[in-house]
């Protein structure tokens, strides 16, 4: 089953941005695209998470499974979201093991959400 991974292109992340530069969730997003995608996730863009005092931010989702935010991210932590997504990808529930977990999701997610009922 594919898991989706969202990245919230307009995120400021509270930081000033100059006209012509782009703002820190574009940065992670460029990121992330310019790294292969795991298995069984896609990469897209989605111009609000509504995490803004937490930004830039991130959504993990799958049909039937948990889902989760993570924030205070960054273009240099593509790499390890990207494993994370896999490791999620992989999951039937969404819910990855605590020490399977990179880092930065161990400490920067901001929620979780109940998986939709059927």
């Amino acid at each position: 089953m594919t898991a989706r991974l969202h990245i919230c292109t307009t995120c400021k992340a509270g930081l000033p941005v100059t006209e012509g530069e782009a703002c820190e969730g574009a940065r992670l997003y460029a990121a992330l695209a310019a790294l292969p995608a795991p298995d069984s996730v896609q990469v897209l863009p989605i111009e609000c998470l509504s995490a803004c005092n937490t930004g830039a931010a991130v959504c993990l989702s799958k049909p039937g499974a948990w889902g989760y935010v993570y924030g205070r991210l960054s273009a240099e932590n593509a790499a390890d979201i990207l494993a994370g997504a896999a490791a999620y990808a992989k999951t039937a529930d969404g819910l990855v093991p605590w020490r399977e977990r990179p880092t930065i999701f161990r400490k920067q997610s901001i929620a979780r959400i109940p998986p939709l009922e059927a």
